[in-house]
């Protein structure tokens, strides 16, 4: 386990590296140039050419790939373009918002999603499977942005039952200790600041995590059914074992392997689409701040953010190979 753990971990390298090959070069050469961006239409040609010159954009794209990976290397993701900060550390700042955001989607879609797929597997061609596979797929079939807007309309125009917008009321102003607005106001006991949180997260929670519920309630039922025709299942049912027993212990278990792999690619489909659901809920994370940075083509920030995402999404899929081990002692790495 630990030289397979060893070696997946020196396999970040040229994943990181081909990611980066690859933003770069697209956004260096599918962009507006970033001088004219920044100076505007009124600069002259002589003002744009120093600033060229200031930003090394006047180098060949392989001296300024080479000089971009050597701060890499560094840990160094350059400063953005507009406002001189770097970029690390603005990553850093809004980083927690959009785990939070993501973490919080990828409990709820994992817990409804498991529960209505076991659900619609032990009760099959029943009212509630019929129900469930057809919001499962009308799940699957929901722009991300279109249902986030309509459950502002619903729940925060119409009903006024929950914000809008935002992480949190401008009226709280709660103790940094993780980023995680949930947890640091836990540990403070601030239980205002708390709900204030909690509830501007419930909009965007259900509209990042419905697709990824859709998708893990489908591959349950499927997995479960699998499972449950097994000859061990027989065996147990002779037994006189009960439903709840039979399916939680005995089959649930061994159904879960197929579900923690979809787990584990879901996280990835959540941190992309994050950058829809945190512009259309005004979410102060990572994915909002590259949408600003993507029209402002201030492209060190968006090369810094999307490494973030590659690193995270691999380090994801780490984690999913390491948990099968505890799901099936019989897998074996070497």
């Amino acid at each position: 386990m630990r030289r397979y753990i060893i070696k997946r971990l020196l396999l970040l390298i040229p994943v990181l590296l081909g990611v980066s090959v690859i933003v770069f070069v697209v956004m260096h050469m599918f962009t507006t140039d970033p001088a004219y961006t920044i100076l505007g239409q009124h600069a002259t040609q002589t003002q744009v050419d120093e600033l060229r010159a200031k930003l090394d954009l006047d180098k060949p794209i392989y001296v300024q790939y080479a000089k971009y990976l050597g701060k890499l290397l560094k840990g160094d993701l350059g400063e953005s373009l507009y406002t001189k900060t770097s970029v690390t550390k603005e990553l850093s700042a809004r980083f927690p918002a959009t785990i939070e955001l993501a973490l919080c989607a990828m409990i709820f879609a994992s817990l409804l999603g498991i529960l209505v797929g076991v659900i619609s597997a032990v009760k099959k061609n029943s009212i509630f499977d019929y129900v469930s596979m057809l919001g499962a797929l009308t799940g699957v079939s929901m722009p991300i942005f279109w249902l986030g807007i309509m459950l502002i309309i619903l729940f925060a125009v119409n009903l006024h039952l929950l914000p809008p917008a935002g992480r949190i009321d401008i009226t709280y102003s709660p103790v940094k200790v993780t980023g995680l607005l949930l947890v640091d106001t836990l540990i403070k006991g601030d239980w205002k600041s708390f709900q204030s949180a909690l509830s501007h997260l419930v909009l965007p929670t259900i509209a990042l995590g419905l697709y990824s519920t859709a998708i893990i309630a489908r591959m349950t039922r499927s997995s479960v059914l699998e499972t449950l025709e097994q000859d061990y299942i027989r065996t147990a049912w002779a037994k006189g074992l009960s439903e709840r027993v039979v399916v939680m212990r005995h089959a649930l278990r061994n159904a879960l392997i197929p579900v923690v792999t979809v787990i584990g690619l879901q996280m990835g489909q959540l941190l992309a689409g994050a950058v829809l659901t945190e512009t259309v809920f005004a979410w102060p994370g990572i994915g909002k701040y590259v949408v600003d940075s993507i029209i402002k083509t201030d492209y060190p920030v968006v090369q810094g953010a999307v490494l973030l995402v590659a690193f995270i999404f691999v380090a994801v899929n780490l984690i999913v190979d390491i948990v099968y081990a505890f799901l099936d002692p019989r897998i074996k790495y070497s």
